[in-house]
C-alpha cells in the first residue's frame, strides 16, 4: 500500500485502554514467530487496517527502539499504546500482548506439556509458515513506502547484504552488525538523500507524557540498575535476588528474546536456581506460544527453587524484565519527538527507515525462512504453504490472525 493511495493516519490519543487491551489481546493470542514477525503483525493491525499512525512513524518507532535494550517489538507494542490511550494504554498493549504467553508458561511449569511431542510439531511449522508470509508482506509494504527511489533502496539492499554478511565476515555479533547497520544507513540518509517532502504519512508521534515525568523515568531506570544488586546482596536472596537478576537482563540486552537467554542462564543456572534440564525445556516451549519471548521469565520464576516460586514468582519475574523497557519508552518518546522533527534529523531518519526494511528484509531470509521452512520435516510443504498464506492476506486481505489458524491447522495435517 502506497503512501498515495493510504488513508490519513487517524489522531494520537482518543483511544481507551480498553480498546488498545483488545486489539492487543489478539496480537498477544496469534502472534507467534518472533520479533520481526510480531513488527510485521504490528504494522498490519495499526498501519494498514487501523490507521493508528502512519509507515513513517512507524518504522521511526521501530528504529528507536532497535536502540533500546530490551525486546523491541514489545516497546513497540507499549508505545502504540502509550500513544494511542495514555500511560493506562501503555499498560493495556503490554498485558495484551505479554499475558497469554505468559500464562501458557505457567502452566507448563506446573507440569502441563501439550506442545512437547511429534503431535505438537506439525501445527507449530505451520505457525512458523505463516510467519514468513507476514513478515514478506511487512517487507513489501515497507519497500513501497520506506525505500521506493533509487537512493533509498539502494540504501536498503546494502542494509541486506550488510545484515547476512557482516555477522560471518567480520565475526561481530549480530545484534551489533544490526546497529551498525542502522548508524550506517543514517549517516546515509544524512548525507545523500535530500529534505524528505511533508506528505499525510508524516504526522508527528506525540505522546501524553510530560517532559519532567519522562527524565524521572530515566532517572529510576538508571537507579534501580545500582540499588539491586546492593539490595540483592545485602536480603542474601529471597525477593530481592529475583528481582535484580530480571530487571537486569531486561535492562542490559540488546537484540531481543533469543539474546537475553544466555545472562538468565548464566545468572540463575549455575547458581542452582533452575535446573538445566528445566532451562531447557522451557526454553522449548517458549518456542511453541504467541508473543514476546521475555515472557520465558515468567516460567524461570515459577520454576525457582530459593525464594518465591509458582505464580508469585512468575509475576515477580515477568514484571522485573519488563520495567525497565516500560521505563525507556516512557522516558525517551517524549524527547523522540522534537529530535525526529528537526531537518538533518529527518534526513537521517529517512536513510534509517531504509535500512530498517533491509534488516527485516535480511530477517525474512534469516532466522525466518530458514527457520520456517528450510528447517523443517518437509521444506516443499511448508514453502508451499508459506505462499497460500501469503496469497491470504496480500491479495484476499484475510485477517493474520485467521490465517495463522488456518496454517497451524494445515500444518498439523500435511508436515
Amino acid at each position: 500500500m502506497s503512501t498515495s493511495d493510504s488513508p490519513a493516519p487517524t489522531a494520537s490519543g482518543g483511544g481507551s485502554a480498553r480498546e488498545v487491551f483488545l486489539v492487543f489481546l489478539r496480537l498477544g493470542l496469534t502472534s507467534f514467530g518472533g520479533p520481526v514477525a510480531h513488527l510485521g503483525y504490528f504494522r498490519d493491525a495499526f498501519v494498514v487496517r487501523r490507521r493508528w499512525l502512519g509507515d513513517r512513524a512507524y518504522a521511526d518507532l521501530v528504529a528507536l527502539c532497535q536502540f533500546l535494550p530490551g525486546p523491541a517489538s514489545s516497546q513497540v507494542g507499549m508505545a502504540i499504546g502509550l500513544r494511542r490511550a495514555g500511560i493506562g494504554g501503555l499498560l493495556a498493549a503490554w498485558a495484551g500482548f505479554t499475558l497469554p504467553s505468559a500464562v501458557l508458561l505457567v502452566a507448563f511449569a506446573y507440569g502441563v506439556t501439550a506442545f512437547g511431542g511429534d503431535a505438537g510439531a506439525g501445527w507449530i511449522g505451520g505457525l512458523k509458515a505463516a510467519a514468513v508470509a507476514v513478515v514478506a508482506q511487512a517487507v513489501l509494504g515497507m519497500t513501497r513506502t520506506l525505500a521506493p527511489d533509487a537512493r533509498r533502496a539502494t540504501i536498503m539492499g546494502a542494509a541486506v547484504i550488510a545484515t547476512l554478511l557482516a555477522p560471518s565476515a567480520l565475526g561481530l555479533p549480530v545484534v551489533l552488525s544490526q546497529v551498525g547497520v542502522i548508524v550506517l544507513a543514517g549517516a546515509a540518509g544524512l548525507l545523500w538523500l535530500p529534505d524528505p517532502p511533508g506528505d499525510g504519512d508524516d504526522e508527528p508521534f506525540s505522546v501524553p507524557v510530560r517532559r519532567s515525568v519522562a527524565v524521572a523515568c530515566l532517572v529510576v531506570f538508571g537507579a534501580l540498575l545500582v540499588v539491586l544488586p546492593l539490595l540483592a546482596a545485602a536480603r542474601d536472596g529471597g525477593v530481592a535476588r529475583l528481582v535484580d537478576i530480571f530487571y537486569r537482563a531486561g535492562s542490559l540486552v540488546f537484540g531481543g528474546g533469543h539474546v537475553v537467554l544466555p545472562l538468565l542462564q548464566a545468572d540463575l543456572v549455575p547458581s542452582g536456581l533452575v535446573g538445566h534440564d528445566q532451562f531447557l525445556a522451557g526454553y522449548g516451549a517458549a518456542q511453541a506460544v504467541p508473543g514476546p519471548l521475555f515472557t520465558f521469565a515468567a516460567y524461570l520464576g515459577a520454576v525457582t527453587t530459593s525464594g518465591p516460586a509458582g505464580l508469585a514468582g512468575a509475576a515477580i519475574a515477568l514484571l522485573a524484565i519488563f520495567v525497565p523497557s516500560a521505563l525507556l519508552v516512557v522516558g525517551a518518546l517524549p524527547f523522540w519527538e522534537r529530535l525526529r522533527g528537526a531537518r538533518h534529523v529527518r534526513r537521517a531518519l529517512t536513510g534509517v527507515n531504509a535500512g530498517v526494511v533491509g534488516l527485516l528484509a535480511a530477517a525474512l531470509y534469516d532466522p525466518v525462512l530458514t527457520q520456517g521452512v528450510l528447517d523443517t520435516a518437509d521444506p516443499v510443504r511448508a514453502l508451499a504453504l508459506a505462499v497460500a498464506a501469503f496469497v491470504a492476506l496480500a491479495k484476499w486481505s484475510a485477517p493474520p490472525w485467521a490465517v495463522v489458524i488456518a496454517a497451524g491447522l494445515l500444518g498439523w495435517v500435511v508436515l
